[in-house]
């Protein structure tokens, strides 16, 4: 694969899934906010390109206050990527939802502060948020498995810590 390779869906998530890519290539990318966490990896996945970007960098040496999110995201875009899954361990406020739930959400609470939260510096914009999970890829992953929880909130916190 050369530094051309694209890959329309993306991963970007840690240790557990450096091992899920069929004949996975190093792809370096750079962008306008610096590096991302990592090169990027493109292989297959049931014949499909995937593409891989590890969260923490590949030896997991940014804790999340740290993590480029914007070079990542715009590296992954760069590549062509237009769907991006990142799965995460998460902590449930809700009882039924004990360890080894899955869940997609359908709503997020941001309350990071330390870290920029747009590609927007100039002029005004503005995103609209109350879908913030494209409908299309969460009803594909909701429709693999009857015990797949469709819904919830996600409540993103400043890292590095968990809620506690």
């Amino acid at each position: 694969m050369a530094e051309s390779a694209r890959a329309e869906v993306a991963v970007i998530g840690g240790s557990g899934f450096y091992e899920f890519l069929d004949e996975p290539e190093s792809v370096g990318v750079s962008t306008p906010y610096g590096p991302p966490s990592a090169r990027v990896s493109i292989g297959h996945v049931a014949g499909r390109a995937v593409a891989f970007l590890p969260r923490h960098g590949v030896d997991h040496e940014y804790p999340p206050h740290r993590v480029n999110y914007r070079a990542n995201l715009w590296a992954l875009r760069s590549l062509g990527v237009r769907r991006v899954l990142a799965p995460c361990a998460v902590g449930s406020l809700a009882d039924p939802l004990g360890p080894g739930a899955l869940v997609v959400p359908d709503q997020l609470v941001d309350r990071t502060s330390g870290r920029v939260q747009t590609y927007m510096d100039t002029g005004a914009a503005h995103v609209g948020f109350a879908d913030p999970y494209c409908p299309a890829l969460r009803g594909s992953l909701v429709a693999v498995d009857q015990t797949i929880v469709d819904g919830g909130t996600m409540v993103v916190i400043e890292g590095p810590r968990f809620s506690t």
